[in-house]
């Protein structure tokens, strides 16, 4: 099994949510967040006054999937939140050991 964690633009969460789950993804943990890349933010005049702003508003995804499913939802991803300018988010992926459903115990894939 595999996480697959994407953060993404603000605008991409409806389309890439419906997507998702279009395409047979059975549960996601979605969280508001705020970061920065490359660009390490930006400057900004309020009230006459400069401001440097180096924290984005993202939303970050959080999926575990089978392992024959990753390469799939990776491209997915790409298709609904790429725009071609910096700031389109990152997805990582990282190796699940376990996964335990709390109510029924079951464990592995059964657990999905």
């Amino acid at each position: 099994m595999k996480q697959i964690t994407a953060v993404v633009r603000p605008e991409k969460l409806e389309p890439l949510k419906e997507a998702l789950f279009n395409a047979g993804v059975s549960g996601m943990t979605i969280y508001q967040v705020q970061g920065c890349g490359n660009q390490h933010g930006w400057k900004e005049y309020v009230r006459g006054s400069e401001v440097l702003l180096n924290m984005v508003p993202k939303v970050k995804f959080e999926m575990v999937v089978d392992n024959s499913e990753v390469e799939e939802l990776i491209d997915l991803i790409c298709q609904i939140s790429k725009t071609g300018e910096v700031g389109d988010g990152k997805i990582f992926v990282s190796t699940v050991d376990e996964v335990v459903r709390i109510r029924t115990g079951e464990r592995g894939n059964r657990a999905l």
